[in-house]
């Protein structure tokens, strides 16, 4: 059998586009089944709730397994066991850091989604796709491109959007995309914690590992208050990872633009790579929706 998952901490993308691609895969001739490698946020959970889809099993190991990786192609973010499993293919839409010891079917697209691909392939391989996985997708889709607000949305995640929506049942996408969001920002009774591991991916940029937090919210005043309190919590994970630093990002999609909170060993090269100073731990930064496209490239650039 093959096992079709995302990335660790799974967001709406990792989770629908393992489940349309083995849905697709099924309808090809293949034993496929999609799995998760954690629990589902809340956005994650509404979304197969209303279009009627089972939670995927969870995944403990992968090794001496038959796998396709979704929506990430980095080891590090991968299953437990990755490195003993037999690799069939990548569907990703994030940068390449992917090394492998044999040829197999890599799919990489600048779009704003990995379900903006597979979507793209049931067209190819003229595959129906019903209504319940279109659902998925077209929420994967809305969440991964903050509803269309995120720079890294294309023409193509509009059009193959509209196309879903119309199979799924759903009129206005903004209006669905919104009742998403607010199911994932809601804070209440959450931790600390939770907030700061909320949706977290860990980088290396010149051997120092950084961890990169997104906190996507309608109004983000709720997280903003409990600020001092989250902030010794990334603090508490720092030294527990042996980070060089823990970055939330607090993205008010109304507001469009994020509140960077900031712990680390010296903030001087995330100053130099956002041109601006930090104080009280934390910078607005106007614009800024994606963490791949406008947080990763410039840390990236400076600390190289």
């Amino acid at each position: 059998m093959i096992h079709v998952f995302g990335h660790k901490v799974p967001d709406t993308d990792a989770v629908c586009s393992a489940i349309g691609y083995a849905h697709l895969l099924r309808e090809l001739g293949k034993d496929a089944k999609a799995f998760r490698l954690g629990e589902l946020n809340a956005e994650t959970k509404l979304v197969l709730e209303r279009f009627g889809v089972e939670t995927p099993e969870l995944l403990e190991n992968a090794a001496g397994k038959d796998v396709w990786l979704m929506d990430h192609n980095e080891f590090g973010q991968s299953a437990d066991g990755i490195e003993d499993a037999n690799i069939i293919g990548v569907i990703d839409h994030h940068k390449i850091k992917f090394s492998y010891d044999k040829p197999i079917t890599y799919i990489a697209l600048p779009w704003g989604s990995s379900s903006t691909i597979v979507a793209k392939l049931y067209e190819i391989y003229g595959v129906e796709i019903p209504k319940h996985i279109a659902g998925c997708l077209l929420s994967a889709i809305l969440s991964d491109t903050v509803i269309f607000k995120s720079p890294t949305t294309t023409e193509t995640d509009r059009e193959i959007a509209a196309k879903l929506a119309a199979i799924a049942g759903v009129d206005d996408m903004t209006a669905w995309g919104i009742e998403m969001f607010k199911a994932k920002s809601k804070i209440g009774e959450k931790s600390a914690r939770d907030i700061v591991l909320n949706d977290y991916k860990v980088y290396e940029f010149g051997g120092r590992k950084i961890l990169i937090n997104q906190v996507e919210v309608i109004d983000d005043s709720e997280v903003l208050a409990r600020k001092d309190e989250i902030i010794a919590e990334m603090q508490k994970i720092k030294e527990e990872q042996g980070l060089f630093a823990v970055l939330t990002m607090v993205t008010d999609i109304m507001k469009e633009g994020t509140t960077l909170l900031v712990v680390a060993d010296d903030v001087a090269p995330i100053e130099k790579a956002f041109g601006k100073e930090i104080k009280d731990n934390a910078v607005w930064l106007p614009g800024v929706m994606s963490r791949k496209k406008q947080i990763v490239p410039p840390l990236e650039q400076v600390m190289a």
